[in-house]
């Protein structure tokens, strides 16, 4: 057996069993905090949490005992949005609002294949897992042709480090000539896009309850896609049973872009498209009028905060606090990586924290609720509400265990304070998905850590150099003015 949640525990591979947490401060989300308590795991499911010791067991072999004295116990974070292959494209454009961002990076995109691909997702996706994210989606959006299978690449690369994943098999078919933003070069057609994503689904989704991969179906926004993919693609996603996701009024320039080309504004727009519902989630969500908010609400629309993006590329500041007074269904994203240069999933509660705080005053989002939208609003993003998010008997056992009592950290008398409100992320002990070890002692346990993130330092040399062969744009082109380097 273990002793202690900092003792470091081999690979990560460990199935079935029985895995008992004790002494931990637990903060369950839905229910009850619990000062000092304990947690039980069988197979990849929670099967009791309570307040003091566990229950006697005889200590057969199989159990593994953690110690969580001085540790916080909270669900396993859930990022609702991100690219992962921009992890590959980092520090790119730092100065640009989003339209300038994107045409400044699309040719670099448009280089990409799937060794890139595989490493810029591996090296994303191992640092979520460090900042105690358990479930990650991902919105893929641009597939150059003839550069590999992208989607399996990211999927590889999920399933060696461990966590859940959620990729959105999008799609753009609407370029520069058909008066959308993306180069001509970058977009797909109307047909190939249902076949491959109806392939992707068909050959990747599970929907079983401890389910590791779903898919979503996601054409990318409003001013890049047509509305007949839009229609076509909703209808595909729901005659699959999947959940459709797609960027939405992220911008101003995007909501008079949408007046000037389209008629309406951006959430009006999904309105007429039949976009809107329990089975959608959209990314951003910045700019929404009162009408926006109760149509959320009343649909059961959710949306994807991505503060840090957000702010990098001055977009504004979502009405989070007034989306949940109003009972709309909010989860956290780091967004892609180009926008949102190592971004944690631990440092987005604080993020989303102070903005709301800065906007509306000190009251309008609490610690507690900026761990929920973390946690129970991703999982309600993705439709697994009954499956994660909360620390719950029945749940599966994807648990975040924080030390809170390192010498700087112990003066913080409120153990979710410390985790929140602390600019700097409590060390993490342990990190399980289903039961697993995915992280201990601040180190990946599934893949070799430094190895890694040098495969996504790799993945940016390799784009760069793809990008610049095939004539499409260097780093100094999109990067910061001479001599800032």
């Amino acid at each position: 057996m273990s002793r202690g949640a900092g003792t470091g525990v081999g690979g990560g591979g460990r199935r079935g069993g029985t895995v008992l947490i004790e002494n931990a401060y637990i903060a369950p989300v839905t229910g009850e905090e619990i000062p000092r308590g304990y947690i039980r795991i069988d197979g990849d499911r929670i099967t009791a949490l309570g307040p003091g010791p566990a229950p006697a067991m005889s200590a057969t072999q199989g159990v593994e005992w953690i110690d969580g004295s001085g540790c916080l116990a909270t669900p396993g974070l859930v990022n609702t949005h991100h690219h992962l292959y921009q992890w590959a494209s980092q520090g790119l454009a730092q100065d640009a609002a989003l339209f300038d961002w994107l045409v400044a990076l699309y040719p670099v995109w448009a280089a990409m294949d799937a060794e890139v691909v595989h490493g810029a997702a591996g090296a994303g996706l191992g640092f979520l897992a460090l900042s105690g994210c358990t479930t990650s989606s991902d919105h893929h959006y641009v597939f150059p042709k003839g550069r590999g299978d992208l989607l399996a690449a990211e999927i590889e690369a999920a399933r060696e480090v461990g966590v859940r994943f959620h990729p959105a098999r999008g799609s753009m078919d609407r370029g520069r000539s058909a008066g959308g933003l993306p180069p001509d070069s970058v977009v797909e057609r109307l047909d190939d896009i249902l076949t491959a994503t109806a392939e992707a689904i068909d050959a990747h989704h599970d929907p079983s309850f401890s389910s590791k991969l779903r898919i979503a179906v996601a054409p990318c926004s409003p001013f890049s896609v047509s509305a007949d993919l839009m229609t076509e693609a909703a209808a595909l996603a729901r005659d699959k049973g999947v959940r459709l996701h797609t960027h939405l009024a992220e911008t101003l320039d995007e909501e008079e872009h949408c007046l000037a080309q389209l008629g309406l504004r951006p959430v009006g727009y999904l309105e007429r498209l039949g976009w809107l519902g329990p089975d959608v989630w959209v990314a951003h969500a910045v700019h929404l009028g009162d009408a926006d908010i109760d149509v959320f609400a009343q649909t059961g629309t959710g949306s994807a905060h991505c503060p840090s993006s957000n702010g990098r590329l001055g977009a504004g500041v979502a009405r989070v606090a007034e989306m949940l007074r109003r009972g709309a269904v909010v989860g956290l994203g780091v967004d892609g990586s180009a926008s949102a240069e190592l971004t944690s999933m631990s440092g987005e509660m604080r993020q989303a924290l102070l903005l709301q705080r800065a906007r509306y005053g000190p009251a309008a989002l609490t610690t507690r609720q900026a761990l929920e939208i973390a946690t129970l609003g991703g999982a309600r993003n993705l439709g697994r509400e009954a499956e994660i998010g909360s620390l719950e008997p029945g749940k599966l056992a994807d648990v975040a265990l924080w030390r809170t009592d390192t010498p700087f950290a112990s003066a913080v008398a409120d153990p979710v304070a410390a985790l929140v409100l602390g600019a700097r992320q409590p060390p993490l002990a342990r990190l399980l998905v289903g039961g697993e070890t995915i992280v201990a002692d601040d180190e990946l346990r599934t893949v070799a850590q430094d190895e890694l993130g040098r495969a996504g330092g790799a993945a940016h040399r390799r784009l760069m150099r793809l990008a610049g062969e095939q004539g499409l744009a260097t780093a100094g082109e999109v990067g910061p003015p001479p001599g800032q380097m």
